[in-house]
C-alpha cells in the first residue's frame, strides 16, 4: 500500500463510524467469548491493535480494572476519545512498521487488521514480541476469498448486482495490498511463529440488520473509488443502495476466523 493509494477504509471519513458499530454488532460477542476463554482477569496488561472503534477497548477497560492496563493503538485513533479513562492509553501507532508500545503484555489481541496490514509478517512478529512469556495472542481477521459473495442466495438482478459491486470492492483491496486469503493462515503461522496451544475458529453472518449496515456504510466509504476504477456508475451505486435499504436482501461477510495461542 503506497501513501499514494492510501488506506481504503479510512477512519477520518464519516462512514467509518457505522462501519465500527456494524461490526462490534457482528463480531463482539465472538470477540469477547474468546478473551473470556482465554483468562483475561482484573490486573491484566492489554494492547489491542488497530483498535479503531471504542467497544473492544472499553469492555477490556472494564475487564481489567483499575489495576490493569490496556493501550489501544491505531494509524487514527480520532474515533478513540470516548474510549478513554485512568487505565487505557491511546496510542497513533503503525504495527506493521513500528516497535511495539511494551513487552510486557499479558494479553495481545487485533480484530480485522493484518488483512489489510502490507507487512503482516513484521506487524504479527511485533504482537508476539508484545507478549510477557505465557501470554496470550488472539488474532481474528477476515477471509474474503473463502466467502466473496455480499448475497451467497444470487437468485435475482439485485443479488448479482450487489456481488458484482463486491467483487469491485475486493479488487479494490487486493490493489492495495489486502491478502484476502489471510484468515485461513492464522493457525499456520501462530505456530510458526512458536506460539503453542494453537487453535482457531470461524464466525460467518449471513443475514442481519448489522450486515446491512455493514454493507451500506461500506459502500458509501468506497462509492468514489469504486467509480473512479471503472467498476460501477453512480446509477448502479445508487440502485444498490436503494436495493439494501429495502430490508428483503440477505447480505452476508466474509468469514471472520479468530485464531488463539500462548507464549511460551
Amino acid at each position: 500500500m503506497t501513501q499514494a493509494d492510501g488506506y481504503l477504509l479510512d477512519n477520518r471519513q464519516s462512514e467509518a463510524a457505522q462501519r465500527f458499530d456494524a461490526f462490534a454488532a457482528l463480531f463482539d460477542p465472538t470477540t469477547f467469548r474468546h478473551l473470556e476463554a482465554l483468562g483475561l482477569e482484573p490486573g491484566w496488561r492489554c494492547w489491542e491493535v488497530g483498535a479503531g472503534g471504542t467497544s473492544v477497548v472499553s469492555w477490556l477497560a472494564d475487564k481489567v480494572g483499575p489495576t490493569g492496563r490496556v493501550v489501544a493503538t491505531d494509524i487514527d485513533t480520532s474515533l478513540l476519545a470516548a474510549a478513554a479513562r485512568a487505565q487505557v492509553e491511546v496510542r497513533t501507532h503503525d504495527v506493521g512498521a513500528e516497535e511495539p508500545p511494551g513487552e510486557d503484555f499479558d494479553l495481545v489481541h487485533a480484530r480485522l487488521v493484518l488483512v489489510h496490514v502490507p507487512d503482516r509478517e513484521r506487524a504479527l512478529r511485533s504482537m508476539i514480541k508484545a507478549l510477557r512469556p505465557g501470554g496470550r495472542l488472539l488474532i481474528e481477521d477476515a477471509d474474503p476469498a473463502l466467502q466473496p459473495l455480499t448475497s451467497p442466495d444470487e437468485y435475482g438482478p439485485e443479488q448479482q448486482l450487489a456481488n458484482r459491486l463486491r467483487r469491485g470492492f475486493r479488487r479494490l483491496l487486493a490493489e492495495r495490498g489486502a491478502d484476502l486469503s489471510y484468515g485461513r493462515k492464522l493457525p499456520r503461522l501462530l505456530r510458526e511463529a512458536g506460539l503453542s496451544q494453537v487453535e482457531a475458529d470461524a464466525y460467518f453472518p449471513v443475514a442481519s440488520p448489522a450486515c446491512t449496515a455493514l454493507e451500506t456504510a461500506t459502500v458509501r466509504q468506497i462509492r468514489d473509488r469504486l467509480v473512479t476504477a471503472g467498476l460501477a456508475t453512480d446509477a448502479e451505486i445508487d440502485q444498490h443502495l436503494a436495493n439494501v435499504a429495502t430490508g428483503g436482501m440477505d447480505l452476508a461477510t466474509a468469514p471472520m476466523i479468530s485464531a488463539w495461542g500462548r507464549k511460551p
